[in-house]
């Protein structure tokens, strides 16, 4: 663990989880990527060219996903935290399991009301890049899993494991940590339109009140891995 002696007194006395030139690099990435996604959807028109075009897609944002959780995880080791001390809780029984995934299921319901609310006030409709990416053949079908499941893993930690708590940190307020995650969650899904960002950043003040009130990240990543997993299969049918 790194001491007063080999860091600045700011960042010694802070108390940050990681470095805050750590956090810029982050925040640059994630809206770097936002950026490249609405451009990339802008200059192919349907957001996909080719026979394998999604599954490239799928593999990228993994790729993507899994290297910033590294970089992550490689920031706050200086401080003495581990990728398992921000997702915290336990599953010593499997009771334990189905408690986090009772709350999951009980969380989609009551988050899905709210989102589905806003969306139908706001006349949110679902841009191209959103219909390109759906899974239509088998293969992208599986693939779409396994990213979901990354997606429900590594932006858990992303947004509520390190930036909550980081910003909070910075701000000297949870409550601050929690919607700043959500703002930068929902900016970060740039392709999908201003509309449906502006309901993913409430999604993601969500997902942040469920990680600080269960003070764990499991919850929200069984949840997250379900809602995505399971929309996109449904999009599939609803969306032709």
């Amino acid at each position: 663990m790194a001491t007063s002696a080999t860091l600045p007194s700011n960042e010694a006395d802070s108390g940050l989880i990681a470095p805050a030139w750590h956090t810029a690099i982050v925040l640059l990435v994630l809206f770097g990527f936002s950026a490249f996604s609405v451009w990339r959807g802008s200059q192919t028109g349907t957001g996909n060219a080719g026979p394998y075009a999604r599954l490239v897609n799928y593999a990228v944002i993994m790729v993507f996903e899994w290297l910033t959780v590294a970089f992550i995880g490689w920031g706050v080791r200086g401080r003495g935290i581990g990728i398992a001390d921000l997702i915290a809780g336990g599953w010593p029984r499997w009771t334990a399991i189905l408690r986090d995934l009772g709350i999951a299921l009980l969380f989609l319901v009551v988050a899905n009301v709210v989102l589905g609310v806003m969306r139908f006030a706001l006349k949110a409709t679902p841009t191209p890049a959103m219909r390109n990416i759906i899974p239509q053949t088998p293969a992208e079908i599986g693939l779409w899993m396994v990213l979901a499941m990354t997606a429900g893993f590594c932006e858990e930690v992303i947004f509520r494991g390190y930036l909550q708590k980081q910003l909070g940190l910075m701000t000297r307020s949870a409550a601050a940590g929690l919607l700043l995650q959500g703002i930068v969650f929902g900016v970060s899904h740039g392709y999908q339109g201003a509309k449906f960002m502006l309901t993913i950043a409430v999604y993601g003040c969500l997902f942040g009140c469920l990680a600080y009130r269960r003070r764990s990240l499991r919850p929200g990543m069984i949840a997250h891995f379900l809602q995505d997993g399971v929309t996109g299969l449904l999009l599939r049918h609803f969306l032709r």
